[in-house]
Parts: C-alpha cells; sequence; structure tokens
C-alpha cells in the first residue's frame, strides 16, 4: 500500500495546504509539525509560482510573500528532507508545470523521492500532457496525482481512471479560495469516478468550515483546504502554527465519524 493509500485507509481523509516559506520555512516547518500533531491524514505543501493559474487572492498572496521572502525550490527541498526525520505524514507537493520544467523535470521529480514527497499535484498540467511527467513519478514511485473540475463533464470517467494516489475533486468554478456555499453535484462527480477507479477521491476548492468539510465528506473519501489555512498564516504570522494546528483538529474531528 502506497504512503498515499494510507492516508485514507483509516476513515475520511483531512488534507490540509500550505505555501512553504510564508512567512518564512522555519515557520512552515513548525505549522506542517502542528498539521501532522492534530490529525492531518495527508499534508499539501504548495512550492510558491510567480503565476499560480488555479489560485485565488488568498494563495497568490501567499505565493508573492515567500517569494519575495527569498524562497526557493532547493530551500523547500532541503527543508522537506530536514522535516522528515520528525513528521511521518503522507506529503504531496502542489505546484505548477514550469517549476518542474525549470528545474529539470527528471531532476525534481527524483529529488522529491529522495527527500519523502509521496505524489505531486500539477493543476496547470491537463490529462493528455499527463505523459510528460507520469513516466517520471512511476519510475521514482511518486504518485502524479489528477484534478477533475466541475466542467471536466464527459471526460471525468477518462480521468479517474488515469487516478494515482487520488482524485482530486474540484468542488467549484474558477480559483481556489473561501466560498460561503458549494453548489456543485459534489455526489453525481464522485460517482462516476467511484464507477472508474478504486482509487479514493478528495475534494478542495472553497472548503472552510466544519460544518462544509462534514457535507463534502459524506460524498468523498477526504477533504482539502488551503485558503482557510493560508489565511490563518497571513493573520499569525510567525506565531500561527497553533492556531493552524487548532483548525486542523476542528476540521478532523468534523469528519472523523462520517461512515462511507
Amino acid at each position: 500500500m502506497s504512503n498515499i493509500a494510507k492516508a485514507f485507509a483509516s476513515g475520511k481523509a483531512f488534507i490540509p495546504f500550505i505555501t512553504c516559506g510564508d512567512p518564512d520555512l522555519d515557520t512552515t516547518a513548525e505549522i506542517v509539525k502542528a498539521m501532522s500533531e492534530n490529525g492531518a491524514d495527508l499534508i499539501e505543501l504548495g512550492i510558491p509560482f510567480s503565476d499560480p493559474t488555479a489560485e485565488g487572492p488568498v494563495i497568490q498572496a501567499a505565493n508573492l510573500r515567500a517569494l519575495s521572502g527569498g524562497v526557493t525550490t532547493d530551500k523547500i527541498f532541503d527543508f522537506v528532507r530536514d522535516i522528515r526525520k520528525d513528521v511521518k505524514t503522507p506529503m504531496v507537493f502542489m505546484t505548477y508545470a514550469n517549476v518542474v520544467f525549470s528545474y529539470g523535470s527528471e531532476r525534481f521529480i527524483s529529488y522529491c523521492a529522495d527527500i519523502g514527497i509521496d505524489g505531486l499535484i500539477l493543476p496547470d498540467v491537463p490529462l493528455e500532457e499527463r505523459e510528460e511527467f507520469e513516466p517520471l513519478c512511476k519510475k521514482h514511485g511518486l504518485d502524479l496525482v489528477p484534478l477533475i473540475a466541475p466542467t471536466s463533464k464527459g471526460r471525468i470517467a477518462l480521468i479517474a481512471k488515469e487516478s494515482e494516489g487520488f482524485t482530486y475533486v474540484v468542488s467549484s468554478l474558477g480559483v481556489t479560495g473561501v466560498r460561503s456555499e458549494i453548489n456543485t453535484d459534489i455526489g453525481a462527480m464522485v460517482q462516476i469516478i467511484r464507477e472508474n477507479t478504486s482509487k479514493p477521491c478528495a475534494v478542495g476548492f472553497g472548503i472552510s468550515t466544519p460544518e462544509q468539510a462534514r457535507e463534502m465528506a459524506k460524498y468523498a473519501d477526504g477533504v482539502i483546504v488551503g485558503s482557510a489555512i493560508v489565511k490563518l498564516a497571513a493573520q499569525f504570522g510567525k506565531e500561527s502554527a497553533k492556531p493552524i494546528g487548532d483548525y486542523v483538529k476542528a476540521m478532523k474531528q468534523a469528519i472523523s465519524d462520517i461512515a462511507d
């Protein structure tokens, strides 16, 4: 069983996201440890990029703060290698194709494997362009996690069949961000996914409250939260590990008693 599969093995998975280096990598390390200690089943680490097309203003601002602070891909690799001594929770990178290309795809993906990253999420890589990365991910034992959006419609089954690790279900049209309500028919999307893959699926984009998490977890195997956590990092800065840990704990508790 892969590490990502283990994240979903004991009930509904809670998957928090954080932008590496916002406000700095030492704080990111404290945040990741707090997430792990408070029930995170899988942790998404965002590698900052100057043009993050899938991100809303909250995560875009975090990207700019991190880049302005001098964060680089190499520094993030060193940070993960170091934190892996303490944190055993599965971790995936979320970034953009250009970050991988500019570093060198083989070099980037082999380093990911070396430092203990379990998978890769590239929101700007459609199914048709996965062959640029998928063979390298397979070679180095990483899962290349696909995204399925409400606009995917007739492609949902096709994308699900190619799923590695888990399927990332995008709950809403547009970019990431906190939303007051989610109107997409997640149940219908998840049903098509389940008919085409045995891999788990998790819902992200727009989820911020325990009530929303609980509602989404009724359909999917896991819940992903990014912007609400990045907002806490922006609000509390170097003191954000505890409030983020408390938030993760509350979200995990909200979904932990939901049966499949």
